[in-house]
């Protein structure tokens, strides 16, 4: 019964988080949803590519259940699979990471959380976890890339919120004074140098 109410739980916060993360590409142009807003080219299109990409390997190579196209690479050195080629396009990464999501709500429709993997690219004794260990490790990389569009999309455009239902409507004289109220006490709080 613990097990069922842990599933459906984790299960239902990935589903969550999985569409908070496509909620930051809304209304944005190509050239915003692509462009690098951080130092190491970090965009919200390429968060969404390599968030798809871990969910397809690890709801699928992991637990021999090979998603059915060709997975772009991942981990090299130019971080292709963090940010969106000139010939993707937002529709076909937006469509790829939906039909993982199709995939991975079937391996964990599937199978029971105690279901053994095998994740060849942890170091021992780590590189055999269960699903339930997997569901934990993908929830937690959603998340925290969903945080990151938070942040960028902040950036752009100041819109916030963890979904639509929850955005904060922009009051730009009230965030101003906020935020200077912040760098007051930051600026107090600092050493004086002599």
């Amino acid at each position: 019964m613990i097990d069922e109410f842990a599933k459906d739980n984790l299960h239902g916060r990935l589903r969550r988080d999985r569409e908070a993360l496509l909620w930051k590409l809304d209304g944005l142009s190509e050239y915003d949803a692509r462009r690098p807003l951080t130092a190491t080219g970090t965009n919200l299109l390429g968060l969404v590519k390599h968030v798809a990409a871990v969910e397809a390997r690890y709801f699928g190579e992991v637990f021999d259940r090979p998603f059915p196209e060709s997975l772009p690479r991942w981990q090299d050195s130019d971080g292709s699979d963090l940010w969106a080629a000139e010939g993707e396009t937002r529709d076909g990464i937006i469509g790829f990471y939906r039909r993982t999501w199709e995939h991975s709500d079937a391996t964990i429709n599937e199978l029971s959380l105690l279901t053994p993997g095998h994740v060849p690219w942890w170091p021992e004794p780590y590189s055999h976890p269960n699903l339930f260990a997997v569901l934990v490790h993908v929830l937690g990389e959603s998340n925290r890339h969903a945080g990151h569009a938070d942040i960028l999309r902040e950036g752009l455009d100041g819109r916030t919120g963890l979904r639509p239902e929850h955005e904060q409507r922009i009051d730009a004289e009230a965030r101003a004074a906020h935020r200077a109220r912040i760098e007051h006490a930051a600026r107090s709080a600092a050493p004086v140098e002599a």
